[in-house]
């Protein structure tokens, strides 16, 4: 075989090599890939049930029931249009409310989500506790507003 034979078929193996690489990095993206729908798209669209899935709005007010279990809960989430029906089974966070935001994780079966996880959203205005204290103490903090004053750095 000539020198050239062997680098031409170095070559090609090298590309065979990149591009099945390549494929495999895709398939793994595909496999931890979630969407992000509301429930007018998914109402509109088709996805499949084995499919995971995120949706997001506010949950509806009144639409919090609790499973016989204690540990399931059911709930509504709307986006003003069409609302779609969750059930979780797990604790909710902290920040739920009814007419809150929220994002769930999960798949939609026979018109129910069945969600595996629940994120809770806040407005733009939240500040953790920990921080206004801090900031109250610093002398930053606006009383009322909800957020910090601006103070003029210091020149030396």
């Amino acid at each position: 075989m000539t020198r050239k034979r062997r680098r031409l078929i170095t070559l090609l193996a090298a590309l065979f090599a990149l591009g099945a690489a390549t494929a495999l990095v895709l398939a793994a993206f595909n496999d931890n890939l979630v969407f992000f729908y509301s429930p007018t798209d998914l109402a509109e669209k088709s996805v499949g049930p084995d499919r995971r899935i995120r949706i997001g709005g506010l949950v509806e007010t009144n639409s919090l029931a609790k499973q016989v279990d204690g540990h399931a809960v059911a709930f509504r989430v709307t986006d003003g249009k069409t609302e779609l029906r969750v059930v979780y089974d797990g604790m909710l966070p902290d920040l739920f409310r009814e007419g809150q935001g929220v994002v769930a994780e999960g798949k939609l079966r026979d018109g129910v989500f069945i969600a595996s996880s629940v994120l809770a959203k806040h407005d733009e205005k939240y500040m953790p506790p920990e921080v206004a204290d801090a900031l109250k103490k610093a002398g930053r903090w606006q009383e009322g507003s909800g957020k910090p004053t601006a103070v003029p750095a210091r020149v030396p």
